[in-house]
């Protein structure tokens, strides 16, 4: 079975009920359509904002459409597509066209510069490039260099010159397809990694990847075909997806919000009976920063519904969940481990049963396997901390067109995360850092994942980074780069003084503040950081040693 299976079982079993909604708060209503494909629902007395839903039926069609439309133009097994678009309900339909050829899809991340998109496009292979309104100028800068080989074709209102359109292609072709025969060890798609500590590479993952992550996600949150997830983080990322895939399987309704802002999620949550809702931890911090300021009240909500919260992408400060369950104390609450070589969220997780062991990242996910190993590949004692290695039917099959990084990071089936971690006494999993973050002080190993989760306790805070800077003496020091919350004023001195609980060797020896950088997925940017203040220096020289 793969996943596209489980959409033409969705479109049978329930092709009249509702699949997906977009939200867009930044876009007036209306009951004009942007174009021809899909229709706008009838406005509500109660909603002033952009608001778009297709059933079942209608998703499966737009995705067969699409997948004709493929195959007109020789699309088949072995080709690749690549999807530039931010967040909208043309985006799985497409998604899953190019699935049902046989092909390979290409997500691409939506912050990508003109050159970064060649790139990846050139890295991939990919045959045709479908973008949106938002890329017409990044993607017009290249046309000419990638346009040579491959198709483009645009998706929006007022196709440009340089492309086909989207709209155009899909009307003229028949809404019934015959799917490709798939096997769960045929390839099925290309992600990039977040590029957060280099540039990205092409991860290469069978349809066994995506069907396992949506078994994993029910499995870990018990989606029924009741409940309704509210989906805020970019598709293109392998952690929205795959935990919309929870829907998938169970036949439940997914809402795309497009926007990020405390009363917008909070909003969309109350007005769409939202059930499940994944965050990243700033819009968390976000939302608990506005209930606490008084900017936004929970009885102007109707939340009653929500029944589950969970975070990934990220370490999560154990300050975070204690504020969060004060002002939500009926929710459940799980935190999701992932890389994109592991398909995403769910290889590790907490479990809601398991609260009381906020701060662990939680133990091996369904399916799964977990080790923590030396540099050897030999498994560490119990309680030490070495790189945490992954095992189970997620993991990627290569980096594409890259077999040195894959033999470097695949060893047999285990896949090493270069994620430094450590196991306590009832076996759950702990985060310590990044191997390449973390920073060697004097001799002593710093993860400063437990100096952010520390300082992160202290009320004043909003986000916190820490890197390392070179020293001439001790070789690196840690810098903290420390984002307040709105209207507060903090000193220097005063996170010295909430520093003096850790061991002295763990204390920031620089306090830098200003706004903490993260990516689409709520990753640190931390090579943005060493490069802003110096820590690129440090990098370097230790590759020239």
């Amino acid at each position: 079975m793969t996943i596209v299976d489980l959409l033409e079982r969705n479109a049978k079993e329930f092709g009249d009920e509702i699949a997906l909604v977009e939200i867009n708060p930044e876009q007036k209503e209306t009951r004009r359509t942007t174009w021809r494909d899909f229709e706008l629902v009838e406005p509500s007395r109660h909603r002033s904002y952009y608001r778009r839903e297709i059933s079942w039926n209608v998703f499966n069609e737009k995705a067969n459409r699409f997948a004709n439309a493929l195959k007109a133009r020789g699309v088949g097994r072995g080709h690749k597509v690549a999807i530039l678009l931010m967040n909208c309900i043309e985006w799985l339909p497409i998604y899953f066209g190019v699935l049902k050829t046989g092909a390979i899809v290409v997500p691409l991340n939506f912050r990508y510069t003109s050159d970064e998109i060649k790139y990846c496009v050139n890295l991939s292979e990919s045959d045709i490039l479908v973008f949106g309104p938002e890329f017409t100028g990044r993607v017009e800068e290249i046309a000419d260099d990638i346009s040579k080989n491959r198709l483009l074709i645009y998706v929006g209102p007022a196709c440009p010159s340089f492309a086909d359109d989207y709209g155009e292609m899909a009307a003229e072709c028949s809404s019934s397809f015959d799917t490709v025969p798939l096997s769960e060890d045929d390839d099925a798609a290309i992600y990039f990694s977040s590029g957060t500590t280099g540039f990205p590479k092409a991860i290469l993952h069978a349809h066994r990847s995506l069907i396992h992550s949506a078994r994993c996600e029910q499995a870990h949150h018990g989606q029924t075909h009741d409940d309704i997830f509210l989906c805020i983080p970019p598709l293109y990322h392998t952690g929205a997806k795959m935990h919309w895939f929870g829907s998938l399987i169970s036949g439940s309704r997914g809402v795309i919000l497009k926007g990020t802002g405390a009363e917008t999620i909070l909003r969309a949550a109350s007005d769409e009976h939202c059930t499940i809702v994944w965050l990243l931890v700033p819009w968390a911090q976000d939302i608990l920063g506005a209930l606490d300021r008084g900017e936004l009240k929970l009885s102007d909500y109707h939340l009653d519904q929500w029944r589950l919260m969970h975070i990934g992408a990220q370490p999560v400060p154990q300050s975070l969940i204690k504020r969060w369950l004060e002002y939500f104390p009926n929710h459940q609450y799980d935190t999701n481990y992932g890389l994109s070589e592991s398909i995403g969220p769910g290889s590790v997780h907490l479990g809601v049963e398991n609260i009381h062991k906020v701060g662990a990242i939680g133990k091996a996910g369904y399916g799964w396997e977990t080790r923590i190993c030396d540099d050897d590949g030999n498994d560490v004692k119990q309680g030490e901390v070495g790189e945490l290695c992954l095992k189970g039917p997620g993991v990627m099959k290569c980096y594409y067109n890259d077999p040195k990084a894959t033999a470097e990071t695949l060893r047999g089936e285990w896949l090493r995360t270069g994620d430094m971690a450590m196991e306590d006494e009832d076996g759950f999993i702990f985060l310590v850092d990044r191997k390449k973050d973390v920073i060697i002080s004097g001799g002593e190993n710093l993860y400063p994942v437990q100096i952010e989760d520390y300082l992160s306790g202290f009320k004043k805070i909003k986000d916190v980074a820490v890197i390392g800077l070179p020293d001439s003496r001790l070789g690196e020091i840690a810098a903290a780069i420390i984002e307040l919350n709105p209207g507060v004023t903090c000193t220097e001195e005063e996170i010295n003084e909430f520093c003096r609980e850790l061991p002295r060797y763990k204390r920031p020896r620089k306090i830098i503040f200003a706004d903490v950088p993260r990516n689409p997925t709520g990753k640190i940017e931390k090579p943005k950081l060493r490069k802003m203040y110096g820590g690129d220096a440090l990098v370097a020289a230790q590759n020239r040693s």
